[in-house]
C-alpha cells in the first residue's frame, strides 16, 4: 500500500508539473499572439500577400502591436487581411496610415507593417480599412539584377575590346597613347593653348585698365557719363544737327524738284536747256543782235562826220582835251 501511495504521489507531482508547463506555454503563446489583451480589428486589401499567413505579426514604428487573424480572398483576385491590433496603440494609428507587407529579417516570416499617417487625420476605429501599399517583388528584383548582371558582362566585354585596341594603338586614343609624334604634337597644341590663355588674360587685364582710365575724372568719357550740363549741351547740339539734317533734306527735295523742272520743256529754263530748236533760234537771235550792235556802232562813228553833228563833236573833243 505504501508503495502504491508513493507512486500515486509521484504521478500526481508530474501531472501537476505538466499542467503548469502547459499553462505557462499557453500563457506565453497567448502573450505573443496578443490573445489576452484588448484589441481592435483593422483590415487591408492586397493584390498579393507574398506568403503571409494567419498568426504573423503586425508592426508599427518597430513595435509589435498585433497579429494577422484571418486571410480571405476579396473580389476577383485580391486578398483581404484582417488584423488584431492592441487597443492601447489605436490613438497613434491614423486613418490615413498605410499598411504594407515586409519580412522579419532578410529571409524571415512575412509581417504587416503599418506606417505613415498625419496628425490632421483622426485615430483609427474598430473595423477601419487601411490603404495597402504593395511591397517590392523580390522575383522582379532578381530579374532586374539578372538583367543588370548581363548588361555588366556586356560592358566588361566592350571595355576589354576597347582597352585591347588602345593597347595596340588603334583609334585616336590608341594613336595618341602609343605614337610619340602624335603625343608631341598634342603637347605642342596644349602649349599653344596655354600661351593663348595667357595672352587672353593679359588682354583682359589691359581692357580692365583701359576701362578704369575711362572712369577717371577729367576724361571725356567720364564727363559724358557724369556731367549733366555737358550732356544737356550735347543733347542740344544733337537736336540742332537733327534740325540741320531736316533742312538739308528739304533743300535736297527742293533741288530735286527744280532739277526735275529743268529737265522738263514746259518752262523757259527747261526749254533753253532741253529744246535744240529753241537753242538754235536763241543763237540766231544773239547773232543778229551782235550784228545789229556792230552796225549801230558803225553808224554812230559815221554820225560824227556828218554835217549836222560835226560841230557838236568838235566842241566835245575840245572840252575833253581841256580836262
Amino acid at each position: 500500500m505504501r508503495n502504491d501511495n508513493k507512486k500515486s504521489v509521484i504521478v500526481g507531482i508530474f501531472v501537476l508539473i505538466g499542467i503548469a508547463i502547459l499553462v505557462t506555454g499557453i500563457m506565453t503563446m497567448g502573450g505573443q499572439q496578443k490573445k489576452f489583451v484588448k484589441s481592435i480589428s483593422l483590415n487591408a486589401v492586397f493584390d498579393d500577400v507574398a506568403g503571409l499567413q494567419v498568426g504573423n505579426n503586425v508592426w508599427f514604428s518597430g513595435v509589435k502591436i498585433g497579429t494577422v487573424r484571418r486571410v480571405n480572398f476579396y473580389g476577383d483576385s485580391q486578398v483581404e487581411i484582417i488584423m488584431n491590433v492592441e487597443e492601447k496603440v489605436r490613438e497613434f494609428i491614423r486613418k490615413d496610415s498605410k499598411a504594407t507587407i515586409g519580412s522579419d529579417g532578410l529571409i524571415g516570416n512575412k509581417i504587416i507593417v503599418i506606417y505613415g499617417g498625419t496628425t490632421q487625420a483622426p485615430s483609427v476605429e474598430d473595423g477601419d480599412r487601411l490603404q495597402a501599399e504593395m511591397p517590392l517583388d523580390t522575383d522582379k528584383m532578381m530579374e532586374t539584377l539578372q538583367e543588370n548582371n548581363m548588361n555588366l558582362v556586356t560592358i566588361t566585354d566592350n571595355l576589354k575590346v576597347l582597352t585591347s585596341k588602345i593597347a595596340e594603338g588603334q583609334g585616336i586614343v590608341g594613336t595618341v597613347m602609343t605614337d610619340s609624334l602624335v603625343a608631341e604634337n598634342f603637347k605642342n597644341i596644349l602649349n599653344n593653348l596655354e600661351r593663348a590663355s595667357v595672352n587672353s588674360n593679359r588682354m583682359i587685364s589691359e581692357m580692365n585698365k583701359f576701362a578704369s582710365n575711362l572712369n577717371k575724372e577729367g576724361n571725356l568719357f567720364n564727363d559724358l557719363a557724369t556731367d549733366r550740363e555737358l550732356y544737356k549741351s550735347l543733347q542740344s547740339s544733337i537736336e540742332e544737327l537733327k534740325s540741320t539734317a531736316a533742312n538739308a533734306n528739304q533743300l535736297t527735295g527742293d533741288l530735286t524738284e527744280v532739277t526735275a523742272k529743268l529737265n522738263d520743256k514746259d518752262n523757259t529754263l527747261g526749254m533753253m536747256l532741253n529744246d535744240p530748236e529753241f537753242a538754235d533760234r536763241l543763237k540766231q537771235t544773239l547773232i543778229y543782235a551782235d550784228s545789229s550792235a556792230i552796225n549801230l556802232n558803225r553808224g554812230l562813228e559815221a554820225l560824227e562826220y556828218t554835217w549836222p553833228f560835226r560841230r557838236g563833236f568838235k566842241r566835245m573833243n575840245r572840252a575833253n582835251d581841256n580836262d
